[in-house]
């Protein structure tokens, strides 16, 4: 506040004429620190396929889905044959507004110690993250690529399979065993058949990652052909049998996430977890607004205002280029 002779002038107060650890608070580097914990945090989107709509007016996405052609015989000397399929489009909704926000109080940007900002940032992009993975893995639930009709996404991992085959891959059943669901541990066999019913469904090679709970991470890493050195392909220590890394399984890359989805049986006491293995095409991430950060002195509170939000979409593209594996939690 400056005074004057006759009146008094309002001078607008920056972040750096501020007390010092008021200063802390300069967008630019909380920003840095959030979208790095954010990138950090992150599993599923990294896996699936993304789309930038940054800066971009619209909620809506048609993506388009074109049917795959088929070569003719030239017969000679007549015109060649033209393919006339029908493309159709699928439409993805950007309607997920998140916002991560805290009150900070100049009594504690006074007295705490400046190393609390790491704090706030890295749970604004870890909560960011989470939210992002989860909705993406929620998208796994419609996954189709064990069934005949692999084009057709299920509901609610109603296409799903059970890690343990018999005489070829067992659809999941909640209300199995009592109503207790049929989850079983995911065997060699088992995914081996998983892998063929993709390839029947000309799913590329190319791409496929399997992200699993860490109650699989703990099974698979009891079975001698998933650490065998020649099988994972590591050496010294990188090898799965001593840091827990899965690593590579018949060319398919393992990711552990904590988020994968709970799925209750029947009986709404028996938890059982949903593992993914699919190729990138199977899902979709849509960025409207990366986290973005804004700060704000609040004269009121006497404090600042933190906020970090995101705006985003998420979608199953594929679902013949998934399956779905539920087991024992």
């Amino acid at each position: 506040m400056a005074l004057g002779t006759d009146h008094v002038t309002l001078t607008q107060v920056t972040a750096a004429a501020r007390t010092r650890s008021n200063s802390a608070f300069v967008p630019e580097l909380w920003g840095d620190e959030v979208i790095a914990s954010y990138k950090a945090n992150l599993v599923m989107p990294p896996l699936a396929v993304n789309m930038n709509h940054v800066g971009k007016k619209g909620d809506t996405i048609h993506v388009p889905r074109p049917v795959r052609g088929s070569p003719s015989a030239k017969v000679a000397e007549t015109q060649v044959t033209l393919i006339a399929n029908q493309e159709t489009s699928t439409p993805y909704i950007i309607d997920q507004h998140w916002e991560y926000s805290r009150l900070i109080e100049d009594i504690v940007t006074i007295q705490a110690d400046p190393a609390f900002r790491r704090f706030y940032t890295d749970d604004a992009g870890y909560a960011l993250a989470k939210k992002v993975d989860t909705d993406v893995h929620a998208k796994g639930a419609g996954f189709a690529g064990s069934h005949a009709s692999p084009t057709v996404a299920g509901t609610n991992y109603s296409k799903a399979v059970v890690g343990t085959p018999s005489s070829g891959l067992v659809t999941w059943n909640p209300s199995a065993s009592g109503d207790a669901g049929n989850a079983s541990t995911l065997t060699d066999e088992g995914f081996r058949l998983m892998l063929q019913k993709l390839d029947d469904s000309d799913v590329p090679s190319q791409g496929r990652v399997f992200v699993i709970p860490p109650v699989l991470k703990k099974d698979l890493l009891g079975i001698q052909r998933f650490t065998e050195q020649a099988f994972v392909g590591e050496v010294g220590a990188g090898n799965s049998i001593r840091n827990g890394y899965v690593g590579n399984l018949y060319g398919v890359e393992i990711y552990v996430s904590s988020n994968c989805a709970a799925v209750a049986a029947t009986d709404t006491t028996t938890d059982q977890r949903a593992a993914l293995l699919f190729q990138k095409e199977a899902l979709l991430l849509i960025e409207q607004l990366r986290p973005r950060i804004q700060t704000q002195y609040k004269q009121e509170w006497l404090a600042d205002l933190f906020t970090a939000d995101m705006i985003f979409g998420t979608g199953l593209l594929r679902p013949e280029a998934g399956i779905a594996v539920i087991v024992p939690a």
